[in-house]
């Protein structure tokens, strides 16, 4: 039940995902999304590298 109150608090409402989407640049939000998918690239990388193969 924590990981589910947890989860519910840090994500955005929809309201405030769409006063974003008004009031942002598009080029601010592909730059944002770029980045995000840079960091989850790294990670995956990370985590195949340190598995051990048997």
């Amino acid at each position: 039940m924590s990981n589910e109150t947890d989860h519910a608090r840090h994500e955005p409402s929809d309201s405030a995902i769409a006063l974003f989407l008004q009031e942002s640049d598009p080029d601010q939000l592909t730059d944002i999304l770029v980045a995000a998918l840079d960091e989850a690239f790294r990670i995956m990388e990370q985590d195949i590298r340190t598995e051990t193969f048997h």
